[in-house]
């Protein structure tokens, strides 16, 4: 299927990386919100316009799309409203991840090289799971989660919508991760996060409670 990549940002490229490697589906293009990438190249792939430009991919039976946008509200934003246009929301998986048979994905989810999502994981739509990092069995993760690499949850964590999880943090087993939360960079997680909070550190400690906007984005 011929697939539009929505951002064509650091991210973007390794989107495109993973789809080229993975050979499932066929790149054609980014668009993007700058005006002046149109007309670019990002990775040998061309800039197409804006996303405006969506409709008219349509008519040129283009079908498929992937939100290849590194933070979580604007990916998940773009989402909702390029899957009501009917787009098929395809995922890029990176042959070098490990995906048991027995997790469930749900649609423009990215797994990056050395990933592993274990046995039972529920992994719902618009999630990172990054480089190299580990999803332990049973763990629930929610929409538009950023797991970034090297990160580590043990089995039977639930993480919240559009949290983010820190580059090598490790996560004990059956806590809960809040919603809008941030898991900064190397922290032990031992005690459950609540919506909204930050927490770093060894054992990680909160430092700030706050919420991401639920501001719409404009495309």
């Amino acid at each position: 299927m011929d697939v539009v990549l929505i951002g064509a940002g650091g991210h973007g490229r390794v989107v495109l990386d993973i789809l080229r490697t993975a050979g499932v589906h066929r790149p054609i293009g980014f668009l993007d919100a700058d005006p002046q990438l149109t007309g670019q190249e990002v990775g040998g792939l061309p800039v197409l316009g804006q996303v405006n430009l969506l409709p008219k991919l349509k008519v040129q039976k283009v079908k498929g799309a992937i939100i290849s946008i590194g933070d979580n509200h604007p990916r998940l934003q773009y989402f909702r409203k390029i899957s009501d246009q009917g787009f098929e929301m395809v995922n890029a998986i990176h042959p070098a991840s490990c995906v048991s048979e027995t997790a469930r994905l749900g649609r423009n989810v990215v797994v990056a090289a050395g990933a592993v999502i274990s046995t039972d994981v529920n992994v719902q739509d618009c999630v990172i799971v990054n480089t190299a990092s580990v999803i332990d069995h049973e763990c629930q993760i929610g929409r538009a989660v950023h797991i970034c690499p090297s990160a580590t949850l043990a089995g039977r964590v639930s993480v919240g919508d559009e949290t983010f999880i820190g580059l090598g943090c490790n996560i004990i087993q059956c806590l809960k991760i809040g919603a809008n939360a941030v898991v900064g960079a190397g922290a032990v997680v031992i005690q459950d996060v609540e919506d909204g909070a930050t927490v770093v550190g060894v054992p990680a400690r909160v430092i700030k409670i706050g919420k991401a906007s639920s501001e719409p984005v404009s495309i």
